[in-house]
């Protein structure tokens, strides 16, 4: 054996397990490490495999149409994801393999699919080979259970999301809207009792920036009804707290302030996981998605339902939009991003064009 060949064998050997080891490393971001990292390879098959949906959704015309498809969109894409880490790795130690005296390269793609699956029908012929036989037998259980280790945890954080989801049909109506929970908690007499509200909001954007900024697949799983979205859910509340801290005439609650900071942060963090553009530092007086018009629509809505609203018009849509501009901009690209249903003062204001997650050249803004 010359030079050429030992340099050639070394470089198959080296770069085999590079590829082995890099999909081990995408497995382990993508669902062991507890924060957000980047992982290239999860972000192409995601990418990828976005790419296809889109295509098929688009040729339906209805929503719910696009909605039964998409639905399928996550799941789709983790197989995709486990097929492709196996993949990689049969790629990988089949160098391996050539490297350390397999003689061809079709018998060492053999070899290397029977250690992957552990079919055993390619038995090592030597110490070296059992050696990574043995080494590839374990990635590839490993890849395979750290996926179905993950399918609860995801499952389990779905759950808790599409619970407060589903309540607040119960307050807001359906599709979700500020306007519609006033009027109804007015009827019931709980307009100073809005506390417990905002406080349980806070927690749910919390443990949404949580789960879907560590296992962002989250942030395509449809909600079981195609009518409701974690997205446009948001939006809600977000609005209703902005319309209190603004325009209600009804004490000073400092909840509903702090459950606003919690939903625009969470809502920012997510977008970054995805390098969606917003601005990270707006001034209350950039534009905002909402029209003076809808805003004083709304406000004679409630004013006429008996509501006590602010008398200065002026100041509360002034204050109205120094809330709105923190969340303004990233609801909308979140609610285009996960082909959200139609709710007002969201996605009613964007068309569901074919957004997909990019991959990030940075980890992300500096927020405020």
């Amino acid at each position: 054996m010359d030079i050429v060949d030992i340099v050639v064998k070394v470089l198959a050997f080296v770069g085999g397990l590079a590829l082995a080891i890099y999909a081990l490393r995408s497995a382990i971001v993508t669902f062991v490490l507890p924060r957000q990292r980047r992982s290239y390879l999860t972000r192409w098959v995601f990418l990828s495999v976005r790419l296809m949906f889109n295509f098929i959704a688009s040729r339906r015309k209805e929503y719910a149409g696009r909605d039964d498809i998409m639905a399928l969109y996550a799941p789709v894409s983790l197989l995709a994801l486990t097929a492709t880490w196996l993949s990689v790795t049969l790629v990988g130690f089949a160098g391996v393999y050539w490297a350390l005296g397999i003689p061809t390269v079709g018998d060492s793609f053999r070899a290397s699919g029977s250690a992957l699956f552990t079919l055993g029908f390619a038995p090592p012929p030597d110490a070296p080979t059992t050696v990574a036989t043995l080494v590839e037998a374990f990635l590839g259980l490993a890849l395979i259970a750290i996926l179905i280790a993950y399918l609860p945890t995801m499952y389990s954080a779905f759950s808790r999301r599409e619970t407060l989801v589903t309540l607040l049909e119960v307050r807001a109506g359906q599709p979700p809207s500020a306007t519609a929970m006033y009027k109804r908690m007015h009827r019931l007499g709980q307009m100073n009792n809005l506390t417990d509200l905002w406080k349980s909001w806070e927690v749910w954007f919390a443990e949404v920036e949580e789960t879907h900024t560590s296992l962002s697949a989250l942030a395509f799983y449809r909600s079981p009804r195609p009518e409701h979205s974690w997205v446009t859910a948001a939006g809600a509340i977000l609005d209703a707290a902005a319309i209190a801290a603004s325009s209600l005439d009804i004490p000073r609650d400092p909840s509903q302030d702090i459950c606003i900071r919690s939903g625009y942060l969470a809502m920012r963090h997510i977008a970054d996981t995805f390098t969606l553009p917003y601005n990270p530092d707006p001034k209350k007086d950039d534009p905002i998605s909402v029209t003076r018009e809808e805003f004083d629509a709304m406000y004679d809505d409630l004013k006429d339902y008996g509501i006590a609203m602010k008398p200065d018009r002026d100041k509360a849509w002034e204050d109205f939009m120094g809330w709105r501009v923190n969340y303004d901009s990233v609801l909308l690209a979140l609610a285009v991003l996960t082909m959200a249903p139609e709710a007002p003062w969201s996605s009613d204001r964007v068309r569901h064009q074919n957004i997909i997650p990019r991959v990030p050249e940075n980890n992300g803004r500096q927020l405020r």
